[in-house]
């Protein structure tokens, strides 16, 4: 199961993607495997040497009890050491955004795709909605001629 952050597509400049282990509660991960988590509004930050990730959403796991986890509670990245200074400097020199991606399972571990990203102004994203029109038309009469 993968979850996708497809706004930030849309909204980013994705320089770089950074694969991250994530801490989670047992109901949140069952919650993720049916696919109920959602990452539209989430975004990361480095907080005395650690990375966590907030506002992501992963709804209450229907047959859990009363130990059941908070919704958008923040969640801890697990990254290297190394890793962490790399992306805390471009962060703090660059003015990137760390923008979790995807979430999804890798050897039964969940995993964060984090994008390091800039913010796109209005006239980027007219400029990219206008590429990607370009290249559908395209790829359209290709395959219509060869039809």
């Amino acid at each position: 199961m993968e979850i996708w952050n497809r706004q930030a597509k849309h909204d980013y400049f994705i320089l770089e993607e950074i694969e991250a282990g994530i801490v989670l509660s047992g109901t949140e991960i069952k919650s993720i495997r049916k696919g109920e988590a959602y990452l539209k509004d989430s975004y990361a930050i480095i907080r005395k040497g650690e990375v966590f990730l907030l506002n992501m959403f992963i709804k209450h796991y229907e047959e859990g009890n009363i130990f059941n986890h908070d919704e958008t509670r923040t969640r801890k990245l697990l990254l290297h050491k190394k890793e962490i200074r790399k992306l805390n400097d471009k962060v703090k020199l660059e003015g990137c955004t760390l923008i979790p991606l995807k979430v999804y399972f890798s050897k039964n571990r969940a995993k964060v795709l984090l994008g390091l990203c800039k913010g796109k102004k209005n006239y980027d994203k007219r400029e990219s909605i206008k590429e990607r029109d370009i290249k559908r038309n395209i790829n359209k009469a290709l395959k219509s001629r060869y039809e």
